[in-house]
C-alpha cells in the first residue's frame, strides 16, 4: 500500500469519529444496570446453589468486559465529546474494573502509537521476542520468556498479576499527574471494595466478586492477546514502520457471533480501532463494513484463534509468529555457536 492510498485510508476513518452523547448514555444504562443486577443476582443466589451464583458470576463477567470497553473509550476520548466527562465516567468505570485511568490510558496511547515497531516494545503492549532475541537471550531471561507466554501463567495468573497487583503500581517515567491519579484511584478501589466488603461480608465478597474480576480479567488479556498474536501479522523496525499498516495488517478482525460480539465492545474490529482510536466502539462496525480496504484485514474467528496460542516468537526472517518448536533447530544452532564464542574467549 502506497504512502498516498495509507493517508487516504486514515482520511476516510474522520466520518466516524462522530461521538454520541445519547448512544452512549444509552450504552452506559445498558451495561452497568446489567453489570449490577447480576452481580445482585449472583450474591443472593449464595443462599441457593453456588453453581447458580457461578453461572450468575459468569454473565456479569462478559459484562465487566463491556465496562472495560467504556472505561477503554473513555481513555481515548472517544465516549464523550466532553473531556471532564470522559476523565469522570473512566475513574468510575476504572474502579469498577481495577483499572488506574491516567496510567493506564498514558500507557496505552504508547501501544497505539508503537504498535508492531521492534524497537519501540516494552509499554503497554505484550512481552515479545523475536527467534535470534530469544536465542542471544541469557538461560535466565529465555526461561522467565517461556514461563510469560505459556497459557497456565498469561491466562492463568495474568488476571490476578495485571489487575491486583501490576496496576497498583506506577510505571517508569510516569509524571507527578500520573501518580498521584493513580494513588487516587488507588484509594478510591479500596474504599468501594472495603464498605462493600462490611456491608455484605468478606467471604460473600470474595465468592460473589472474584470469579466475576478472574474470569474478566481472563478474557481481557485474552481479546488483547488475540488481535495481535496472529501467524502473519505485521512487525518492521522503526525505520520501516507505518501507522497505517501496522494497524491493519497488525491488528486482526476477530469474527465473533453477534452477542459475543456486543459484549465485548465490538473490540473484534480492532485494525479499524487501531487506525482510529477516535472512534467510538458502537460505530467501529460501520466504519469496517462501508470501507472496503479494511475488508482486507486477517479476519480470525474463535476456532482459528485457539491455534494463536501456540505462537511464541516473531520470525524476522520469514516475517510471521513462530512456535518454540517450529524454530528448535536454528535456536539450537545459534545457542550452540554462542556457547562455542564464550568457550573461546574464556580460554583466550
Amino acid at each position: 500500500m502506497s504512502e498516498l492510498k495509507q493517508a487516504q485510508l486514515k482520511k476516510t476513518m474522520s466520518p466516524y469519529e462522530a461521538t454520541s452523547v445519547k448512544t452512549s448514555v444509552i450504552q452506559l444504562v445498558n451495561t452497568i444496570l446489567p453489570l449490577v443486577g447480576l452481580w445482585l443476582l449472583a450474591y443472593y443466589s449464595l443462599s441457593v446453589s453456588y453453581f447458580l451464583t457461578f453461572a450468575f458470576s459468569i454473565a456479569a463477567a462478559f459484562f465487566l468486559v463491556r465496562t472495560f470497553i467504556i472505561f477503554h473509550d473513555c481513555c481515548h476520548g472517544s465516549f464523550f465529546k466532553n473531556r471532564k466527562a470522559n476523565d469522570f465516567f473512566g475513574m468510575l468505570t476504572g474502579v469498577l474494573t481495577l483499572v488506574p485511568y491516567m496510567q493506564w490510558k498514558n500507557a496505552h496511547g504508547i501501544h497505539h502509537a508503537t504498535s508492531s515497531n521492534l524497537d519501540k516494545r516494552g509499554v503497554g503492549d505484550l512481552w515479545i521476542l523475536t527467534v535470534d532475541e530469544f536465542a542471544a537471550a541469557s538461560r535466565w531471561r529465555r526461561f522467565a520468556y517461556r514461563a510469560y507466554r505459556n497459557p497456565l501463567v498469561m491466562f492463568g495468573l495474568g488476571p490476578i498479576f495485571v489487575f491486583v497487583l501490576q496496576y497498583r503500581f506506577n510505571r517508569s517515567g510516569a509524571r507527578r499527574k500520573e501518580k498521584i491519579n493513580t494513588y487516587v484511584m488507588n484509594a478510591l478501589i479500596v474504599s468501594f471494595y472495603t464498605l462493600l466488603g462490611l456491608v455484605i461480608g468478606w467471604k460473600a465478597l470474595l465468592l460473589v466478586h472474584f470469579p466475576i474480576m478472574y474470569l474478566a480479567g481472563m478474557l481481557g488479556i485474552w481479546l488483547f492477546y488475540v488481535q495481535h498474536q496472529f501467524e502473519e501479522s505485521y512487525f518492521e523496525h522503526d525505520e520501516e514502520w507505518s501507522y497505517v499498516l501496522a494497524a491493519v495488517e497488525g491488528s486482526s478482525y476477530y469474527k465473533l457471533p453477534k452477542l459475543l460480539q456486543w459484549l465485548s465492545g465490538n473490540i473484534g474490529f480492532h485494525h479499524v480501532h487501531h487506525l482510529s482510536p477516535k472512534i467510538p466502539n458502537y460505530l467501529l462496525e460501520k466504519a469496517h463494513n462501508e470501507t472496503p480496504p479494511l475488508h482486507k484485514a486477517t479476519t480470525i474467528t474463535i476456532k482459528e484463534s485457539l491455534q494463536s496460542l501456540r505462537f511464541k516468537l516473531w520470525d524476522e526472517q520469514n516475517r510471521k509468529f513462530v512456535s518454540f518448536k517450529m524454530v528448535k533447530h536454528r535456536i539450537s544452532k545459534k545457542l550452540a555457536t554462542k556457547t562455542s564464542k564464550q568457550g573461546t574467549l574464556k580460554a583466550s
